[in-house]
């Protein structure tokens, strides 16, 4: 009867501490710190997919406590390794978020300097377009072109302000490739007048 106790107050000890088991509220914290600090440098925007999976590391590890939590006898182990894991992966995340930034901030720079240079030509080889029978009104229409592609080109600088570096350098380049396609229009026109 003796052991019999012992087995008893030994079970409801070992049942007593089993329960007692607590979520990893520590790193918890530490995980969704991380990834919101990824998620405030702009991860979601820039790097999509790699901003995915890590919410989708912390999902996993917030769903294993929840399977623990309805368990007798609790062991937050995996749940500590998949939060380290999303910590881990967050952190990179926050870093590879910054240089894709910085990338595609330079890409949107250059776009727009391209974009100036071209319209700053067409607009030169508009000055001294060929005039003849017939070019004087597409030379204007083409002038009016250039004037509202120089108005534009003072819109992309608030996009890159605005770190809308995709839309900044998708804008430029249309506006470099119109430009340019006026610059294409005179020189063929002008070695055409030259040929005859």
């Amino acid at each position: 009867m003796k052991n019999l106790l012992v087995l008893i107050a030994g079970l409801a000890l070992v049942s007593s501490l089993a329960g007692c088991a607590k979520p990893p509220q520590e790193e918890m914290n530490s995980a969704k710190a991380a990834i919101e600090a990824a998620a405030a440098e702009g991860s979601a925007k820039y790097v999509a997919e790699d901003n995915k999976k890590v919410n989708d590391e912390y999902a996993a590890a917030m769903e294993e406590i929840k399977v623990q939590e309805a368990k007798w006898f609790k062991n937050y182990d995996k749940a500590k390794q998949l939060l380290a894991q999303a910590k881990a992966d967050a952190d990179a995340l926050t870093a590879k978020t910054a240089t894709v930034k910085e990338e595609l901030k330079q890409q949107s720079v250059a776009a727009l300097d391209e974009a100036t240079t071209a319209v700053t030509g067409a607009k030169a080889k508009l000055e001294t377009a060929p005039k003849g029978k017939g070019s004087a009104a597409d030379i204007e229409a083409m002038k009016a072109d250039a004037a509202g592609m120089e108005a534009e080109l003072a819109t992309i600088q608030p996009l890159v302000d605005q770190g809308e570096f995709v839309a900044a350098a998708e804008k430029a380049a249309s506006i470099r490739d119109r430009a340019n396609a006026i610059s294409t229009q005179i020189d063929e026109a002008a070695a055409k007048k030259a040929g005859n």
